[in-house]
């Protein structure tokens, strides 16, 4: 009996492999197979790959007993392969993980206590009337939007939502967005179930990786809470999939296997044939379009939790403040924000920049610090002493020898605050205070995260400085003042979601103050008070902004009424990357139905030392166009000189 056979390696398709004396092979039985010189480990396949090659065909090694992927899974893998224009094979590779997953022994002590204990948590009238509309979408596909204002106690309801699955002896699985917010949660997970999830990222050590994803496979382990590669883990008994801040744009992997997890998610959940919940306050504009639609239910909470009020606001016209040079917070925020550092409340200053200063330029010479590598300056960090590359990681010391006075070094300016800088005005503008970073370059690692969280919720911390990652689901119940330092809506130019992340990045931010408070507020400081994003914000109606964005998308033939489709020619040559991409223009041509945008230089045009240019497929949406794309694709003969990466519904374009 001949069986095709798929490696977690680069290819697009199963291999043929004879059983030999293995009398029972199904697909998603888990083997071990020659290939080449080694021994690896594949899984049987659902469909043989033909050929006309006469090929010598290999006996299969041995079947892997008692532990198999389900068939659902093998369906949702093939198409995560066509929808992103991946191949089969890596995207196994992520489910599968190491080898050691499947080899060494299976852990028998694995003890996950999923039993569901009694609590003292109460819902409210507009919790539990949430709750009975979500449960009415219950063991078939459905995808249902759990929308609410921050604070209203979302979190709450779908916990209800897992405790049912759980009461059935199913999985379930939460997707959040950044691994820093998984501690947090986990901790309120165990204060309202009384056990420890298992808990799935990227640092978690090989081990935990093996003993979670056995546990998985084998049915011990019913609740997990991980960020994207989650997605890939193989459920045995997979009952809800929940996606905790649908909107959030670090739902994307935009490195390696590039793909969407939360419009994944709701692919596998099609696949399983079970409900799947996005929980959000302001949806994103796909998922919005879709509950305009009728396509998704929406339920709605529409007051915070024991009735708190939402943080008031108040505009700073920055044109208008007499501020010091190289100093960026006016005197009447000060003010403000001693009205509530003297009832010993918390304060966070929130800006978006990583770092102390985004660039440096020589007074004398002008000389500017950019990465060799990659077309961007580099951003100077003042707790390393050492300028910075956020593309490529690339880091250099402060001194340049000055061309002017030459036998001197470069004497820099700063331009343009990083959230160091504003940390070192905050600490000398409130001296007595304790004041930290919530920033991911302070935060690597666990210890410091845990550390830091505690000392924010025992309130040992008067002061926040922080940057985006702050805004994403963290709890602190005497949180009560937000000044964004500088609130500027323009973007980079090549984002055509900018607008919407404002909304979002901005409502969520201001859903930190107040939690547990019947007065809080939150400052914008600006030098453009009257800008259309701030106005948005400041109605608080993100209803209407939504809808005016999608009659903007609509006019100018965007998602989500087209799909877009991002081809990266990348080479170390910048002529190559261009030639390539013309070459592949031409081909792509062949295809009915589609407009072919470029070759254009990418925003970003070169990063790890590689010239980049940009190719933009348009189609139809309701067109899966990336099936013909694919074909064209796989016919290329794509020269060793460039490398093609392929984004299918990208969400920026640097």
């Amino acid at each position: 009996m001949e069986v095709p056979v798929l490696l977690p390696k680069i290819f697009n398709h199963p291999f043929t492999y004879s059983a030999g004396s293995i009398k029972v092979l199904n697909p998603g039985d888990i083997v071990v197979v020659s290939f080449g010189t080694k021994e690896e480990v594949g899984v049987v396949w659902d469909k043989a790959q033909p050929t006309l090659k006469k090929i010598k065909i290999k006996k299969i090694v041995k079947k892997i007993k008692n532990i198999s992927i389900s068939k659902d899974l093998i369906k949702f893998i093939n198409w995560f392969s066509i929808y992103n224009l991946a191949s089969k094979g890596m995207i196994l590779k992520m489910c599968l993980g190491d080898k050691n997953n499947i080899l060494k022994d299976h852990d028998k002590d694995i003890d996950k206590k999923n039993f569901v204990k009694e609590n003292n948590f109460v819902l409210n009238f507009e919790q539990k009337k949430s709750l009975d509309k979500l449960r009415k979408f219950d063991k078939k596909f459905n995808v249902s939007v759990l929308q609410g204002v921050t604070g209203s106690g979302k979190t709450l309801v779908y916990f209800e939502r897992i405790k049912d699955i759980l009461n059935r002896n199913e999985q379930a699985l939460v997707l959040l967005p950044e691994i820093f917010l998984s501690n947090q949660f986990k901790d309120r997970f165990i204060e309202y179930f009384g056990f420890e999830p298992a808990i799935w990222h990227s640092k978690i050590t090989p081990k935990n990786k093996r003993i979670i994803w056995q546990g998985v496979i084998n049915n011990k382990i019913k609740l997990v809470i991980g960020a994207r590669s989650s997605l890939l883990l193989p459920f045995k008994n997979l009952g809800i999939l929940i996606v905790d801040e649908e909107h959030d744009s670090s739902y994307k992997q935009d490195e390696g296997l590039i793909y969407n997890a939360r419009d994944m998610a709701i692919s596998r959940a099609y696949f399983e044939n079970i409900p799947i919940h996005l929980v959000t306050s302001i949806p994103s504009l796909e998922t919005y379009n879709h509950i305009k639609n009728k396509k998704y239910a929406v339920v709605k909470i529409e007051k915070r939790f024991s009735d708190y009020p939402l943080p008031e606001t108040k505009i700073i016209n920055l044109n208008f403040s007499i501020l010091k040079r190289n100093e960026f917070i006016a005197n009447e925020t000060v003010d403000l924000v001693n009205n509530y550092l003297s009832k010993n409340e918390q304060v966070l200053f929130f800006l978006n920049r990583r770092g102390y200063a985004p660039l440096l330029i020589c007074k004398n010479c002008g000389f500017k610090h950019s990465c060799p590598d990659c077309s961007i300056y580099l951003t100077y960090h003042k707790s390393t002493n050492k300028l910075v590359c956020h593309h490529c990681g690339f880091d250099s010391k402060r001194e340049n020898q000055c061309s002017f006075k030459k036998k001197e070094k470069c004497d820099f300016n700063m331009y343009g605050p990083g959230v160091e800088k504003i940390y070192d005005e905050v600490k000398k503008k409130f001296p007595k205070k304790s004041i930290k970073i919530f920033s991911s370059d302070f935060l690597s690692k666990k210890s410091e995260r845990e550390n830091i969280l505690k000392k924010i919720e025992n309130n040992e911390i008067n002061i926040l400085v922080g940057t985006q990652m702050i805004s994403k689901g963290f709890n602190f119940k005497k949180l009560n003042c937000i000044v964004v330092v500088d609130a500027d809506f323009s973007g980079k130019g090549y984002d055509l979601r900018t607008t919407e992340k404002n909304i979002q990045l901005y409502n969520q931010l201001s859903g930190r103050a107040g939690r547990f408070s019947k007065k809080s507020l939150i400052i914008y400081q600006t030098l453009t008070p009257f800008d259309i994003t701030l106005k948005d914000l400041l109605e608080n109606d993100p209803e209407k902004f939504l809808y005016n964005e999608l009659i903007i998308r609509k006019k100018n033939r965007l998602p989500p009424y087209h799909r877009l489709i991002s081809l990266i020619i990348s080479s170390n040559i910048k002529s190559d990357s261009y030639v390539g991409a013309q070459e592949i223009k031409k081909k792509l041509l062949s295809i009915n139905n589609i407009e072919v945008l470029g070759p254009v230089d990418s925003p970003v045009f070169k990063v790890k030392k590689r010239f980049r240019t940009r190719l933009l497929i348009r189609s139809k949406k309701n067109d899966l166009i990336q099936r013909k794309i694919g074909l064209v694709l796989e016919s290329l003969k794509i020269s060793e000189k460039i490398k093609l990466t392929v984004d299918v519904d990208p969400i920026n374009f640097s």
